[in-house]
C-alpha cells in the first residue's frame, strides 16, 4: 500500500495499475518502484493503461512544460497517425485555437483530421515546407521533430520568431524493418548545426526531449496525475491500433517499422490461444451398424473362398 503525497491517493493489492519502468518491462511479471504506479480508472482498459504513459508524457511535457502552448498558436508534428502524434493533437484540442499541422500517408489523413490534426499533409507525395507556407506564410510556432536530419533544418526554417523545435527522435535513421547504416550516416551529416549567434540573430529556441532521463519524479507524477485527469474528462483517450502477444513481437515491430499503424501497437503478455481443429461429427448409428456388416460379410466371404481352395 502507498499513499500519495500528490493527490492522497491509496492503492492496495489487487488494484489496477499503470507503471513506468525504463527498461525490462516486456514481461509476464515485473517488479517496479511503488512510485512509479499510478491508479488506473475504472472506465479504462488495461490495453489504454498501457498505451498513455509514454505517448502521453512525451507529448504532454513537450508541449506545456517545453514549447508553453498557448490559445492561437500553431503546432507541426510529424508522423501524426503515431501514438505520440495522436496524444499530441488530442492535448493540443484542450487548447483553445491551437492550429495542428500533421504529416502522415495520404490513407491516414481521414483519421488524424477526425482526431483533430486541422490540417494532414501527406509527406510522402508533397514538399510539406511548402504546403505549409501556403496555408500560413510566416510558419508555425511549435515544430515537434522525431525524424532528425534534414527534416530538423526544415522544422527550425518553418518556425516564428519566438518559436520552439523539440527534437525527441531519429526516425531517419531507421529504414524498413531495421537500421541502416546508410540512412544513419545521411541523417548524421544533414543534422541541424548551430552556433549561439546564429540563435541570437533568428529569436528561436531548439530543444531536445527525452523520457527516460527525466529523473525528476515528482514532475512524472503530477503529470500522470494531470492526465489520467484529462482521460477520466474525456479529453484524451488513447488510440489503440493493434494488440500482439509476446510471441508475436517481430510482427509488431514491422507494423511500426513500416509505419502501417494508426496509433499505439500494444504487446499482450499472457500467450496466445492455440485454435482447436474441429472435431469430426461422429457417425450416425445407423451407418455404424451398415459398416459393421458389410465388414462381417467380407469376413465370411473369405472364409468360404479359402475353405473352396482346401476341397
Amino acid at each position: 500500500m502507498r499513499s500519495c503525497f500528490l493527490s492522497f491517493v491509496i492503492i492496495l493489492v489487487g488494484d489496477r495499475v499503470i507503471t513506468l519502468g525504463k527498461s525490462g518491462m516486456w514481461q509476464e511479471l515485473v517488479v517496479v518502484s511503488a512510485d512509479r504506479t499510478f491508479p488506473m480508472p475504472e472506465q479504462m482498459s488495461f490495453e489504454e493503461g498501457a498505451a498513455l504513459p509514454v505517448n502521453y508524457l512525451t507529448a504532454y511535457m513537450m508541449l506545456f512544460e517545453m514549447a508553453s502552448v498557448r490559445p492561437g498558436k500553431s503546432v507541426l508534428i510529424h508522423m501524426a497517425a503515431g501514438g505520440v502524434g495522436i496524444a499530441v493533437t488530442q492535448l493540443c484540442q484542450t487548447v483553445q485555437d491551437v492550429t495542428v499541422f500533421g504529416t502522415a500517408s495520404a490513407s491516414k489523413h481521414e483519421t488524424i483530421a477526425q482526431g483533430g490534426v486541422t490540417h494532414p499533409i501527406d509527406y510522402r507525395t508533397k514538399d510539406y515546407v511548402e504546403e505549409i507556407r501556403k496555408i500560413s506564410p510566416k510558419g508555425v510556432d511549435i515544430v515537434l521533430d522525431p525524424l532528425g536530419g534534414s527534416d530538423t533544418q526544415k522544422g527550425f526554417s518553418l518556425l516564428k520568431p519566438l518559436g520552439t523545435l523539440i527534437v525527441f527522435g531519429a526516425a531517419n535513421c531507421v529504414t524498413g524493418q531495421k537500421k541502416n547504416l546508410l540512412a544513419m550516416a545521411k541523417t548524421w551529416y544533414n543534422q541541424l548545426s548551430l552556433t549561439t549567434l546564429k540563435l541570437m540573430q533568428s529569436n528561436k529556441a531548439v530543444c531536445g526531449f527525452h523520457l527516460g532521463y527525466i529523473s525528476d519524479e515528482q514532475l512524472i507524477s503530477r503529470t500522470m496525475f494531470t492526465l489520467l485527469e484529462l482521460y477520466s474528462q474525456g479529453k484524451i483517450k488513447p488510440r489503440i491500433d493493434s494488440c500482439y502477444h509476446f510471441e508475436e513481437v517481430a510482427d509488431a515491430m514491422r507494423r511500426m517499422h513500416e509505419r502501417q499503424n494508426i496509433g499505439k501497437v500494444i504487446l499482450l503478455p499472457e500467450p496466445k490461444k492455440v485454435e482447436e481443429k474441429p472435431k469430426s461429427n461422429p457417425e450416425p448409428e445407423e451407418n455404424v451398424e451398415k459398416t459393421e456388416a458389410a465388414v462381417d460379410e467380407k469376413k465370411e466371404e473369405a472364409k468360404e473362398e479359402v475353405k473352396a481352395e482346401k476341397d
